[in-house]
């Protein structure tokens, strides 16, 4: 129904969007694909009038693993798909970010790198006892430009924050609760997720959609005061000696 790849896949149940990573035999790993359809999703559901909630998951284990490696390598190496690929994780942030609809994130498996910055930008997040988030941007040698760091000082303290973007560490279900990056642990996200839009449904549209924009309005206030500099120093950092070495050697291992 949506102008996207089949990495993502857009069902509709009246006015609710179900919304799902479909990459399941990688994990939902991010490659060229998922990340453009990611970039085009957000106007699209903005312009659908019949749309009115949508909760986002991901297919199979994994809400997402992260970047593939494949594409992370290409990226060192391709200027112009790194040019498109710094422009269209702007698009994503800013997409999510100003999208009308409120978005409930079913955190169903690990969200890693974009997937865990999808759950830092969704406005509500049920997370499966057994998954975590993690932001291994610095881990491979990137700055995390669209990852949580970009948002989670809204969510919890800068000094956590800080601890977690600076080593990369995973985040616990539990622990992400704690802190404020998800609202609920539960045994099955999906099913909270769909009955947390239910009840959003049930509420006056325009009261529930302007009510999201402006709370969003701190949200993107912040996005935009950091936004340039982190797409900048992204963009270098994929072109260091550090970056290529990890990903080679990740590659190495993966293959």
């Amino acid at each position: 129904m949506y102008d996207v790849p089949a990495e993502i896949l857009v069902e509709a149940e009246g006015p609710l969007r179900i919304i799902t990573l479909n990459r399941p035999d990688a994990y939902n790993a991010v490659d060229d694909a998922l990340h453009t359809g990611l970039a085009k999703l957000w106007p699209q559901l903005n312009e659908d009038r019949q749309a009115r909630v949508a909760v986002l998951t991901g297919a199979g284990k994994a809400f997402s693993a992260g970047g593939d490696f494949g594409y992370l390598a290409e990226l060192a190496q391709d200027a112009d798909l790194r040019a498109k690929t710094i422009a269209h994780g702007r698009e994503i942030v800013l997409g999510m970010a100003r999208c009308r609809l409120p978005v409930v994130a079913a955190v169903n498996g690990p969200a890693v790198g974009l997937g865990c910055s999808l759950v830092a930008l969704s406005d509500i997040v049920y997370i499966a006892e057994a998954a975590y988030l993690k932001d291994p941007h610095v881990q491979v040698g990137l700055v995390a430009a669209d990852g949580g760091p970009l948002t989670w000082p809204l969510h919890t303290s800068l000094l956590l924050a800080k601890e977690y973007a600076l080593t990369g560490a995973k985040i616990p279900a539990e622990r992400a609760r704690e802190m404020g990056l998800v609202n609920h642990v539960v045994a099955d996200p999906m099913s909270e997720a769909l009955a947390c839009a239910e009840r959003m449904l049930e509420l006056p549209r325009q009261a529930v959609e302007s009510t999201k924009r402006l709370l969003n309005l701190h949200l993107e206030r912040a996005v935009l005061a950091t936004l340039d500099f982190a797409m900048t120093a992204e963009d270098l950092s994929f072109q260091t000696e550090d970056f290529r070495a990890v990903i080679a050697g990740l590659t190495a291992k993966s293959g």
